[in-house]
C-alpha cells in the first residue's frame, strides 16, 4: 500500500502528510467538556448533566476511532461505514451483553470469566455482522473495524457507568461523574478497543467475501482477550488478595463490593500499587499483542498473491 493520504471516503489523488483530525477533534471535545464541568458547577443546571454525559463517555472513543480510521488499509473502509459500525456495533454489543449476563451469570469467583467471555463474543459476533458483505477484508481493516466496534462498545458502557455514578446516598453527586469519566477516558484506549481490535485483525486474516472462516486461531484470540478482559475486570480483587498475604493477613474489614475498612498504612499504599501494576501488565500484553497483529498485516498484504498460501489451507 503506497503512502497516500487517504480521503473520506478513498485515497486522496496526490501525497500528504498524514492529517492529525484526531488530535483536532480530541481538543475541541476536551475543550467543550472542561467548559461544561465548570458551567455546570457554577450553575447547578441539571439540564447540563446528559450533555457533561455524553462528552465525558464518547470523547476517547470517538477521537480513538478517528486515529485508526486514518490507518485503514482500503477505500472500503468508508466514513458511513465506520460510523454505522461504531453505533450500531455498540448498541449491538452492549445489548447483547446485557440480556446474557442477566440470564447467565450468578455472583461467584467465576463471575469476571463469564463477563470476558460474554462481552468479547458479542462484539465479535457485531463485528462479523456489520462487516460480512465487504469485498475486501485485510488484517488492518479488519482490526480498525474491530477496534470501532469496541471504541462504540465502550463508550455506551462508559455512559452507563457515568450516569450511575451521578446518584449518591447524599444525592446527586457531580464530582463523582466527572471523576469516573476522567477514570475511564483514560484506561479506554488499553480496553474493549484493544481487545476487539486483535479480535478484528484475526477474524479477517483467512476470510473471503463470501463468509467469515471460523477456526482455531480465531477460537484461540478469542479465548486470549476474554482472559485479559477477566483479569482486567478482576484487578482489584486480586491486588486485595495480594495486598493480604503480603502484609501477614493484618486484621481488616471489607466492603461488599471489595474495598478495605480502615486499612494498615502498608495497606493503603500496598494496594493500589498492585492494581495499577496488574492492569499495566494486562495493558502491555493487549498492546504487544495488537502491535504483531499489525505488523502480520502488513507482511500478508504485501505478499505477491501468486505466493500466498490458499486461503483453504491456511492454519486456522
Amino acid at each position: 500500500m503506497d503512502r497516500t493520504t487517504l480521503g473520506a471516503d478513498g485515497p486522496a489523488a496526490s501525497p500528504a502528510r498524514p492529517r492529525r483530525r484526531w488530535l483536532r477533534m480530541f481538543g475541541v471535545g476536551f475543550a467543550l467538556w472542561l467548559a461544561t464541568v465548570v458551567i455546570t458547577f457554577i450553575t447547578g443546571n441539571p439540564n447540563l448533566i446528559p450533555t457533561l454525559v455524553l462528552l465525558g463517555s464518547f470523547l476517547v472513543p470517538v477521537t480513538f476511532v478517528a486515529w485508526a480510521f486514518d490507518r485503514r488499509d482500503t477505500g472500503e473502509l468508508t466514513s458511513d461505514l465506520v460510523f454505522s459500525t461504531f453505533v450500531t456495533g455498540g448498541v449491538l454489543g452492549v445489548l447483547a451483553a446485557s440480556v446474557l449476563e442477566s440470564y447467565l451469570l450468578r455472583p461467584s469467583g467465576w463471575l469476571f470469566g463469564g463477563v470476558g467471555l460474554i462481552e468479547e463474543a458479542v462484539k465479535l459476533a457485531a463485528l462479523a455482522l456489520l462487516t460480512r458483505h465487504l469485498a475486501h477484508k485485510s488484517i488492518r481493516d479488519g482490526m480498525v473495524l474491530g477496534a470501532t466496534v469496541g471504541f462504540g462498545f465502550a463508550a455506551l458502557e462508559s455512559a452507563g457507568y457515568a450516569f450511575t455514578a451521578l446518584f449518591t446516598a447524599n444525592g446527586l453527586s457531580v464530582v463523582q461523574l466527572v471523576q469516573t469519566e476522567l477514570l475511564r477516558g483514560l484506561l479506554a484506549p488499553v480496553g474493549h478497543g484493544l481487545w476487539t481490535a486483535i479480535l478484528g485483525g484475526v477474524l479477517f486474516a483467512p476470510s473471503t467475501r463470501e463468509h467469515f472462516r471460523v477456526g482455531l486461531r480465531l477460537l484461540l484470540a478469542y479465548l486470549g482477550v476474554s482472559v485479559l478482559h477477566a483479569l482486567w475486570d478482576s484487578m482489584h480483587s486480586i491486588a486485595l488478595r495480594l495486598t493480604l498475604l503480603l502484609t501477614n493477613g493484618e486484621s481488616y474489614q471489607r466492603t461488599s463490593n471489595g474495598y478495605l475498612v480502615e486499612p494498615s498504612a502498608a495497606q493503603a499504599r500496598l494496594l493500589p500499587l498492585l492494581e495499577w501494576a496488574g492492569l499495566a501488565v494486562v495493558s502491555a500484553v493487549g498492546i504487544v499483542w495488537l502491535l504483531l497483529e499489525w505488523r502480520s498485516g502488513r507482511r500478508r498484504d504485501s505478499t505477491p498473491a501468486g505466493l500466498r498460501v490458499p486461503t483453504g489451507t491456511q492454519p486456522a
